[in-house]
Order: C-alpha cells, then sequence, then structure tokens
C-alpha cells in the first residue's frame, strides 16, 4: 500500500506545532515605529487618490522599506512554513476606512485580491451573527461554533483581528503535510481513500452551469506536491444532495482520524489573536481553525476579524479538478467564489451594524 502512494514530505512545511511555539522568531514580525508611519502615510496617499479599495494595486499603496520585508514574508507563506503574524498595528487610532486600506494595502504585496462569496466581498468581515450552522446556507464565520480545521478557497487567507472574543476564538494551525506523513505511516489504507475524490457542499453558493457539491480530494497530489482541500461539515451536508457519491464507514473512518490528527496538541500550534494583528495562512500546506468563543453583549464589543483571500503570483500549480472550486487554475487569478450576479464590494461594518 505505501509503495502506491506519493511519498513522504519534506521539508519547511513538514512542521509540529510544539516545536514552532518555541520558534516565535520564525513567525511573528513585529512592526516598527517608522513602519507604521509608512503605512499611514500610504494610506493617506491612497485615501487622496479617491480610488475605491477593490482598485488599489501596489503602486497605489506605496511602501518603500516595508515592501522588502513583505516580499519575504510572502516567500515564507508559498516556500517556507507556510503562516506569519504580524503585530503592532495600533488600530484603534484608525477610521475603519485607514484600518482597511492599511489590511488591503498589505495584502497587495502578498497576492490579488478575490471574492468570498456570492455578494462579491473583497473584505469579508467574520462575525458572530448567531446564526446556526445546520442550516445549510450558513458558513461557520457566521457563528460563534468551532469552525473545525479547514481550507479557504484561495492561496492565502489573511485576517486582521479588530476586537477579540470576551473568552476563547484561539486559532489554531496544522501542516497538511505532517498530517499526511502520520496517516502514511500509520494508516495508509485511509490515507488512499482520502486521495480520492470526495463530495463537499457549495452551501447554496453555486456557480453557473455547476454541481451544488465540489468533488476535490482531502489530499491531492500534483506537481510534486500534496495541496489539502477540506471542510468536514460540509463534506457531511454534501450527503444531502442524492446524486453525490456516497460516503462509506471507511470514508467516515478516514475522516475521523484526519480530524484526531489535526486536533493532536502534539501536532498543532495555537495563538490567540490581538487587536491589530495580521495572520496570513498559506492555504495549500494547511488546515486553519478556530474554537468556539463567548462574546460580549455590546455589539460594538463583539469579535469581529476583518478578511482578505488572495491569489499569489509565483504560486505552485494545481490539478485541474480545482478549477471547480477556483474558477481556474491559473496561478495568481485564482480562487474566490462567483456566482451569477456577483459584483465585487466592501462590505463596511458601519454599514452592516447601522
Amino acid at each position: 500500500m505505501n509503495a502506491a502512494l506519493p511519498p513522504l514530505r519534506q521539508g519547511p512545511t513538514a512542521w509540529y506545532g510544539p516545536n514552532l511555539e518555541k520558534q516565535k522568531d520564525q513567525w511573528i514580525f513585529e512592526l516598527s515605529k517608522l513602519q507604521i508611519q509608512e503605512l499611514e502615510n500610504a494610506a493617506a496617499h491612497f485615501w487622496a487618490s479617491k480610488k475605491s479599495i477593490g482598485q488599489m494595486t501596489q503602486k497605489d499603496f506605496p511602501l518603500p522599506q516595508l515592501s522588502t520585508k513583505l516580499g519575504a514574508f510572502q516567500q515564507q507563506l508559498i516556500k517556507g512554513i507556510g503562516f506569519g503574524l504580524i503585530k503592532g498595528l495600533p488600530i484603534d487610532r484608525y477610521s475603519e476606512e485607514e484600518m482597511i486600506s492599511m489590511f488591503y494595502g498589505i495584502g497587495t504585496y502578498i497576492g490579488h485580491a478575490r471574492s468570498q462569496n456570492a455578494r462579491g466581498h473583497i473584505i469579508g468581515q467574520v462575525r458572530n451573527l448567531g446564526l446556526d450552522s445546520q442550516d445549510p446556507k450558513v458558513r461557520l464565520y457566521q457563528t460563534n461554533e468551532r469552525q473545525t480545521f479547514h481550507t479557504d478557497s484561495c492561496d492565502v487567507v489573511g485576517l486582521l483581528c479588530v476586537q477579540s472574543a470576551k473568552e476563547g476564538g484561539r486559532s489554531l494551525l496544522v501542516s497538511a503535510d505532517t498530517i499526511f506523513n502520520c496517516m502514511h505511516q500509520s494508516r495508509p489504507d485511509l490515507l488512499a481513500l482520502l486521495l480520492q475524490p470526495i463530495a463537499t457542499d457549495r452551501r447554496g453558493e453555486v456557480p453557473e452551469g455547476m454541481a451544488p457539491y465540489l468533488l476535490i480530494p482531502v489530499f491531492s497530489y500534483f506537481a510534486g506536491f500534496v495541496t489539502p482541500f477540506y471542510q468536514r461539515q460540509y463534506i457531511e451536508s454534501a450527503q444531502r444532495f442524492p446524486q453525490a457519491p456516497r460516503l462509506s464507514p471507511k470514508h467516515f473512518e478516514a475522516l475521523d482520524y484526519f480530524d484526531k490528527l489535526c486536533n493532536d496538541p502534539e501536532l498543532h500550534l495555537s495563538m490567540l489573536l490581538e487587536k491589530g494583528d495580521l495572520q496570513f495562512v498559506y492555504n495549500h500546506a494547511m488546515l486553519h481553525d478556530r474554537t468556539g468563543f463567548i462574546d460580549y453583549s455590546e455589539i460594538n464589543k463583539r469579535r469581529h476579524l476583518a478578511r482578505l483571500w488572495l491569489s499569489v503570483p509565483g504560486d505552485r500549480p494545481l490539478p485541474d479538478i480545482f478549477a471547480s472550486r477556483f474558477g481556474s487554475v491559473e496561478v495568481g487569478n485564482r480562487g474566490g467564489i462567483v456566482v451569477p450576479g456577483t459584483k465585487l464590494s466592501v462590505p463596511w461594518m458601519k454599514d452592516l451594524l447601522a
């Protein structure tokens, strides 16, 4: 069985959480006063141009010094350990427009923004709306429930912590290559199943001419890379479609074992995002999660993250099967959710709360 599987993974992405917890200098970058000033100057330059956020490019958000650091940061995401945390942005100083323009501006040095839902939001507002994940049209980021380990439909996901929860809401990361290696060595029979296409629910966001579910393996081996694609709840809810391939008892065993490994504290890394933190995670090398949380009763104190989905130039190739979710597998121009009627927009929090 092992001989028929892709080889064990090696390199910087095959990490263990407890080891990286002791090596925070590898993944935490603290902004200096001069770098913060550069971001503020760039934001002022951008708003003076009278352009909309969605029109912003690197030229509209000049970072003469910080751009070099962000270039290295981008390479760490797609060719290094696969994530990083930028700390020190004093967001309480800024208006929503200033804060979001800095977040988006940093994102332009990492990749190109993609639509995150059927409404075409290029800035996501991750907030507890009091919704129930059992509703097949609800996505988990709209609840305060445990998300479970998953990937997003883009190359890199970026989060800006605008407000942390009253209690809980920790961010968890785990290496897909490490999970792959563990299954390869202990349960190759289950790993073989996860290398075959499996149905995942689109949750009502269906591109024209597509089925209401996807058929992408949990692990895809292509061009020498193992790339994950996973959302357990959506795999199970896809079974509501009669035409979707059925999950066998062996599939459930494989998924349960996969989840068990992801949740092993000897494998994953845990961190609590604080106000002003920017976290960027590479979806093709790892999975991320968020623990359940308790919110403040006051609306303006509730946990709130702004989110970017990015397509990254120079990234790894993806197999053609990813086009059914990413729209394309063209490097630098893939990912996101586009359905009939989708128009790119920025949903401002002040409007959502009005």
